[in-house]
């Protein structure tokens, strides 16, 4: 056997002429005559017969060394025959070097099986390159290789690890259905067309650092057992699908860059999650996605829209977002959370929080891990306030809001709202003031925090001024019944945070509801009715002021007029002159006053008036002027007396509302 080989060799020789191709260098490619010390040959630059000499040597599972070859498509099939298993009918070889092997036509591997390692680092493959079905069994390396048409690797398995770092693929690129093993290491890698991985397994680390998908990169159902890398990553194309992913390892997205808008729905994350520096210039989608282990949401910045809606939240998670709406409806967090945000409003419609969760607006720019500030210029010129736009049929027990402008929130539905904490500034919205006219009447509001589906009821009146804000879709037509009990429950909230001048607004936004409420009875509605027109329901000092001085100005005018007799009466003592030595007795009668007579103007004067002003005086402190009146001004007494404290006790009570501490 061994006379036999050395024949072969020295025919070898004979048959296959040399050629340098770079030899000696540390670039040097060798030719299928690389096996034979000293000598490097080209398979290219072989006659018929030498070529069909070379490949009747070869045999399935046989390594072969074809480093800078040039092939033509009937030269690479004329080599994948010579290698192909006779049991499967498909080409199977050993350690296969293809190092900056040439493809000027279409090069198909499909269902080859590479049971070594097989090497395309630097290749170019100016066709399509058809890699469907094929099995590495060892390392298979394709960094730096160029796949300047389609790029097609479905249904691959990759045993060993894969390397396509820094890979150019010009054209559609497909990883369908492909097992990676092994680490798959895609870093740098550039997918100019279609970059399709979906339903593609990923049992090793996955690492797309620096990569760039600038027209389509689809991650369908996409299993990544260990760690997935996507640092620096730039997704430059329409869309970006991750749908029904799954991350069992941590996912790493720092720094990544979405300039279309991703889409995450349905998306598994076991592991830890990070997006910290993750720019997307469109919506970013994580609708149903399930967060297992605690994330990372940010610092990161969106454009449009964060969509987690029926996501679920089993670990704690911080989300740091500057995005222009976060919409979490039916979410569930199972753990803690903290919200800090930066212009967006936000959504909570339905959502489910079962440990407290804080929601905060952040008053200055993130701080990236690195140290420096984030960028926001897309966001230049807009408030970086945050707004809650819902929180209907959310049970609030756990829910803590800091610094969070509530002036759109829509809260009818909400459970124990009552016990929702409202930390810092809080804003509301509030009512149109000053005075405005309806069907040609003065109407005039006092300045007053207000809920926003209050002014949308207004809005929707007949007889609605300008000012109320109009419902929005969605709003529902919730009205007074509704509003009353979400009053009371926020004045709840800021009185047990000791804001009691806020909590009194929300007390007057309460009665104005009870008062409009059609349902209640009339004579409630009546009494609601009198306690607002006097005092503003005991909040406005100068309406129970003002109603108290005309009150005083209206008893005066009657007491000058009809009140005062026009002359006090004078005693007189009625007897008999006794006898001397008898005794006397004496009756002291009082005559009754006699009612002014005479012309009004001839009443008035400054005697009368000193007299009336020290009856009603006396009257608005609850005592008796001792002031002798006619039956008229008992009467009037009688109910100055009544009214003029209550009124005083009103402006008291107005202003200890909104000083009280």
């Amino acid at each position: 056997m061994r006379r036999r080989i050395l024949t072969i060799r020295s025919f070898v020789l004979q048959v296959w002429p040399t050629c340098d191709h770079g030899a000696g260098t540390e670039d040097a490619v060798s030719c299928p005559g690389a096996h034979v010390p000293g000598h490097t040959v080209c398979l290219t630059h072989l006659d018929g017969t030498g070529r069909a000499t070379y490949l009747a040597t070869l045999a399935p599972g046989a390594d072969i060394d074809h480093r800078g070859t040039s092939f033509t498509s009937d030269l690479l099939n004329e080599l994948l025959d010579a290698l192909r298993d006779p049991s499967t009918n498909q080409p199977r070889m050993g350690n296969a070097q293809f190092a900056k092997a040439v493809f000027n036509d279409g090069a198909s591997f499909e269902m080859a099986t590479f049971a070594g390692d097989a090497h395309f680092d630097g290749a170019i493959f100016a066709g399509g390159a058809g890699f469907n079905g094929v099995t590495f069994t060892g390392d298979a390396r394709f960094s730096r290789t160029t796949f300047t048409e389609g790029a097609h690797f479905d249904r691959a398995t990759f045993t060993g690890a894969a390397r396509f770092d820094e890979a150019t693929f010009s054209r559609s690129a497909g990883f369908e259905g492909a097992t990676f093993a092994g680490d798959a290491w895609f870093q740098e890698a550039t997918f100019t067309g279609r970059a399709g991985f979906n339903r593609t397994t990923f049992t090793g680390e996955a690492s797309f650092t620096g990569a760039t998908f600038s027209y389509y990169a689809a991650f369908l159902g996409t299993a990544f057992t260990s760690d997935a890398w996507f640092n620096r990553t730039l997704f430059t194309g329409p869309e970006s699908y991750f749908t029904g992913a799954v991350f069992t390892g941590s996912a790493w997205f720092d720094e990544a860059t979405f300039t279309d808008g991703a889409q995450f729905d349905g998306t598994t994350f076991t592991g830890e999650v990070r997006f910290d520096g993750a720019t997307f210039t469109g919506d970013a989608q994580f609708e149903e996605a399930v967060f297992e282990r605690s994330a990372h949401f940010g610092p990161l910045v969106c454009t449009g829209r964060v969509m987690l809606s029926w996501a679920v939240f089993s670990a704690p998670v911080t989300l740091s977002l500057a995005a222009r709406r976060l919409e979490c409806q039916r979410t569930r967090w199972s753990s803690t959370a903290e919200m800090r945000l930066r212009y967006a409003t936000v959504d909570f419609s339905h959502a489910v929080f079962e440990y407290p969760l804080t929601l905060a607006a952040e008053a200055e720019p993130f701080l990236l891990p690195g140290g420096a500030l984030m960028e926001e210029q897309m966001f230049a010129g807009s408030p970086s306030q945050v707004r809650l736009a819902s929180l209907r049929g959310v049970d609030a027990a756990h829910l803590v809001l800091a610094d969070i402008n509530l002036s759109a929130c829509l809260f009818a539905g909400t459970v124990h709202l009552d016990q929702v904490r409202l930390e810092g500034a809080c804003t509301f919205d509030t009512v149109p003031p000053g005075t405005h006219w309806a069907h040609r009447l003065p109407v005039r509001f006092t300045q007053r925090r207000a809920l926003a589906e209050e002014q949308h009821w207004r809005a929707r009146r007949p007889a609605a001024v300008r000012g109320w804000n109009t419902a929005v879709l969605g709003t529902g037509h919730v009205g007074p019944t509704q509003l009353a009990p979400v009053y009371r429950a926020l004045r709840k909230t800021l009185e047990d945070g000791k804001d009691e001048p806020g909590a009194a607004d929300f007390y007057y936004g309460e009665c104005e509801m009870r008062r409009h409420d059609t349902r209640r009875p009339t004579g409630e509605r009546a009494l609601l009715t009198a306690y607002w027109a006097l005092s503003g329901y005991g909040l406005r000092a100068l309406r129970a002021l003002a109603w108290l001085g005309v009150a005083m100005v209206v008893t005066i005018a009657v007491m000058v007029l009809w009140g005062l007799p026009v002359d006090d009466p004078k005693p007189t003592f009625i007897g008999r002159q006794p006898a001397v030595g008898q005794k006397v007795v004496l009756t002291t009668d009082i005559p009754d006053p006699v009612n002014p007579t005479g012309p009004l103007t001839e009443r008035v004067t400054t005697e009368r008036g000193e007299k009336a002003l020290r009856v009603v005086i006396n009257s608005v402190i609850f005592r008796s002027s001792g002031q002798d009146l006619t039956t008229s001004g008992t009467y009037t007494e009688m109910i100055s007396r009544l009214a003029e404290p209550v009124l005083l006790g009103l402006a008291i009570l107005a202003v200890r509302n909104r000083v009280k501490r």
